[in-house]
């Protein structure tokens, strides 16, 4: 199986985790709680709504605001991460509910938005 990282990820929001069961996504979001034991936490989309992020590892840095998760999801269903990067947000706020709408239009519109195009050298 290849590398979450190396395969193409669809970006989504809460709402259409059950439609990616097994498949890498791209997940920004909010954060809601971090679980004690640092392997887990929890993001909000623009819309209110919570995904469970889980970690291999625990977390061995502070995370807080907009993060960006890269990972699959698993049928409970979560995301396990692969990866996430953290936005800074200090001279400018992330706006998560345009960034939602944004989310939408790509998944109504595939035609406009394609979705794993390789370039085979």
């Amino acid at each position: 199986m290849m590398d979450v990282m190396d395969l193409p990820r669809a970006r989504i929001n809460a709402s259409m985790l059950a439609q990616f069961i097994d498949r890498p996504v791209c997940f920004v979001g909010r954060l809601e709680k971090i679980h004690p034991t640092g392997k887990m936490f929890i993001l909000s989309d623009g819309e209110g709504k919570t995904v469970t992020v889980e970690l291999m590892d625990p977390l061995d840095e502070e995370i807080a605001g907009i993060v960006e998760v890269v990972g699959r999801v698993t049928a409970k269903p979560t995301i396990m991460c692969t990866s996430y990067v953290l936005f800074k947000e200090e001279n400018h706020s992330f706006d998560l509910g345009l960034y939602n709408e944004a989310i939408k239009i790509t998944q109504e519109f595939p035609q406009f938005f394609p979705l794993g195009v390789m370039q085979y050298d």
